[in-house]
């Protein structure tokens, strides 16, 4: 495979009607979590959507900044001798951020305050995490059939059709 196949396969393509789900989705784990935000991000740091109260945040330093600090999670979980750790969660005096790897290629970043617990934000975003991950594999098996469709030769009837053109065309 070619560096530019290579760098096409890995990149993720978002469609409206699965960012328009994930949104369902993420509005529905704010109600029931408490939390105050939530983003969902590519591994790459690209901010991809969000909801809540995202005043005063800057989504794409904060989507950049998550990814490298992932990034360097991961090679801690290689000195530990694990694959990767899925979760990180970091507190502060005024507030928290969880974050979980969804499927192999993206994330979800929650941030919340005292007004919830983070038990209350681990347990509904484990959940959301998986119907994310159910989501992106539909929509990713999508791509990959509409790839393979579109890659497709055009078949006999437009060689017919086109030589019978080119034939007119080239008539005396």
């Amino acid at each position: 495979m070619t560096t530019d196949e290579n760098l096409r396969s890995r990149r993720l393509i978002f469609y409206k009607e699965t960012i328009d789900q994930i949104d369902a989705l993420l509005k529905d784990f704010l109600r029931l979590s408490k939390a105050k935000s939530i983003y969902f991000i590519d591994k790459e740091g690209h901010a991809v959507t969000q909801m809540g109260d995202t005043a005063g945040v800057n989504a794409e330093a904060l989507s950049a900044l998550v990814a490298g600090s992932f990034s360097a999670t991961r090679e801690l979980a290689k000195v530990l001798g694990e694959t990767e750790f899925n979760t990180m969660s970091h507190k502060g005096a005024k507030g928290q951020i969880n974050v979980i790897l969804v499927g192999r290629r993206s994330m979800l970043v929650v941030l919340f305050d005292e007004k919830t617990t983070a038990g209350m934000v681990a347990l509904y975003l484990k959940e959301l995490g998986d119907k994310v991950a159910k989501l992106l594999d539909v929509a990713e098996r999508q791509q990959a059939m509409k790839a393979k469709d579109d890659t497709e030769p055009l078949g006999e009837e437009y060689n017919v059709s086109l030589q019978e053109k080119l034939d007119q065309l080239f008539e005396d």
